[in-house]
């Protein structure tokens, strides 16, 4: 299996400081994929810039005249949450373009699967407004512009960061042509992605949020993949599945109260290989979100990017932790969301 991976310096100039989404998350990635000689394995991607008009298509025009102009001035904090460096506006532009790349080589067969390994991430990140480390909408760009230069109608995100994707479904929220599921630890930042909010208008039906509470783990991940995610891909028959890949669910991660580990994330990649496989021959990619323990973070990538090859035998050091919220109360949760989007 040819797996693409999408990685430039440049992510590592948006310079953050001592805040928790910072350069050493890639550079410890990268670290470990040479020590592992995977990075060899790979095929290696450089990305390119996305356009003023590639970015429109998510946000204001004005938003993004805000952000490059901010960080000429010298950068700043944009709220409580999001800070931007002289160097922002560049990363950013070549995060949302490695997204495009991805789409590209995935697209044109230059490779089966590919990873998107940017920063900053991009899910929170809405037409107006930078919030939760988030500049551009890095996926939601990328969907668009799947949409617009091949001959697909139909794209499923599926988030699996431990925060909800608020950007990504707002953008795509009166919109068929994109299905957005998202599964994340609730209630938790920023506030949205409860059971009822399943689009508007012509997108009504086609958003679905699976908001679990703290202390799932691996066992509760993979049932809502195989008995809510799987039903609902197989009904929307999607011609390209996008993921917005954030690992702070891990039980090492600080920023949440998850207990997934190492093989639990390699085991719903495999359900999305399995998935894209039978469905939209084989058109898989991932960009890369949260994720903020610098043990956890590389190992899962590794992992991901080890499934993505076939490779079953996934290594995982720190191990498993017993989740807390398996009752049964959480069967009666699945077949809620079952019935909300009328799986039964």
């Amino acid at each position: 299996m040819r797996v693409g991976l999408v990685y430039h310096p440049v992510y590592l100039e948006h310079d953050t400081g001592s805040h928790v989404e910072n350069a050493q998350r890639l550079i410890v990635t990268m670290s470990h994929l040479e020590e592992n000689q995977l990075k060899d394995r790979l095929v290696l991607l450089s990305p390119r810039q996305a356009t003023i008009e590639e970015l429109s298509k998510v946000h204001a025009p004005e938003y993004i005249a805000r952000i490059h102009k901010q960080a000429e001035g010298g950068g700043g904090w944009l709220d409580a949450d999001t800070v931007i460096s002289p160097r922002s506006y560049e990363a950013a532009i070549y995060a949302a373009g490695g997204a495009l790349t991805a789409v590209d080589a995935v697209m044109n067969r230059e490779v089966d699967t590919a990873f998107a390994l940017v920063r900053p991430p991009g899910h929170h990140a809405t037409c107006w407004q930078a919030m939760g480390f988030c500049l551009f909408n890095n996926i939601a760009v990328a969907a668009k512009y799947a949409l617009a230069n091949f001959h697909i109608r139909r794209i499923l995100i599926v988030d699996f960061d431990v925060h909800h994707g608020n950007g990504t479904q707002d953008t795509f929220y009166t919109d068929s042509n994109v299905l957005y599921f998202s599964v994340h630890e609730y209630p938790l930042y920023p506030g949205t992605g409860s059971i009822d909010e399943t689009g508007a208008r012509g997108g009504e039906g086609f958003t679905v949020n699976v908001p679990l509470l703290a202390g799932c783990g691996d066992d509760e991940y993979q049932e809502v993949f195989e008995d809510v995610l799987a039903p609902i891909a197989q009904r929307f028959e999607p011609q390209l599945i996008m993921v917005s890949a954030g690992y702070d669910a891990h039980w090492a991660d600080s920023l949440a109260l998850m207990q997934m580990s190492v093989t639990g994330f390699a085991r719903l990649v495999q359900i999305l290989k399995t998935l894209a496989d039978l469905l939209c021959q084989g058109r898989l990619l991932f960009t890369l979100e949260g994720g903020y323990h610098l043990q956890a973070l590389p190992l899962s990538i590794a992992a991901t990017l080890d499934t993505l090859r076939g490779n079953r035998e996934i290594a995982d050091p720190l191990g498993k932790q017993q989740s807390k919220s398996r009752t049964t109360n959480f069967d009666n949760f699945i077949r809620m969301v079952r019935s909300v989007h009328k799986l039964d």
